[in-house]
């Protein structure tokens, strides 16, 4: 008997990522965000969740992609990640928000280690859904650094 787990699906660019519901606390349409002078490019400012300020990063920028547009189909990923021990909330801009999905452990294959454009320490594995191959995101890895942009402006360029 495998685990099953479930994640929901979201895209950047043309490339289909998964993470885990259980980490997700909602999905946002993209609003007005607050920008904050002195945060990295990928550090889009802080949008007002029932009167908490959460930073929101632009996954694809962070991701070393060109910025996207914002469409009507762009949405914020509310996340609650457990970063150097700590719990920690912030939004992750997706140019779209696409269903939940069930992924038994079987159906998670590890990344490939060659020809992969995306930082391995980011991907827990590629899941398969119908014809689609989707990846798998370890949300704490990727915002790891994020923490550091937070309390330092300079700091998480040079980590980056």
């Amino acid at each position: 008997m495998h685990a099953v787990n479930q994640y929901i699906t979201f895209k950047l660019g043309n490339e289909l990522f998964a993470v885990p519901v259980k980490q997700v606390r909602e999905v946002l349409e993209l609003g007005a965000l607050t920008r904050v002078p002195t945060a990295p490019p990928y550090m889009r400012g802080v949008v007002n969740v029932r009167g908490k300020a959460i930073p929101v990063v632009d996954l694809r920028l962070r991701f070393g992609l060109p910025a996207g547009p914002g469409t009507v189909s762009s949405r914020i990923l509310v996340l609650e990640l457990l970063l150097d021990g700590e719990a920690t909330v912030l939004g992750a801009i997706a140019d779209s928000v696409h269903e939940v999905i069930e992924l038994g452990q079987g159906a998670i294959n590890p990344p490939p280690t060659i020809a992969m454009r995306w930082r391995s320490e980011f991907i827990v594995g590629m899941g398969r859904r119908g014809e689609d191959f989707l990846i798998i995101l370890d949300v704490n890895a990727v915002f790891a650094s994020e923490q550091l942009a937070l309390a330092e402006p300079g700091a998480a360029l040079a980590a980056g």
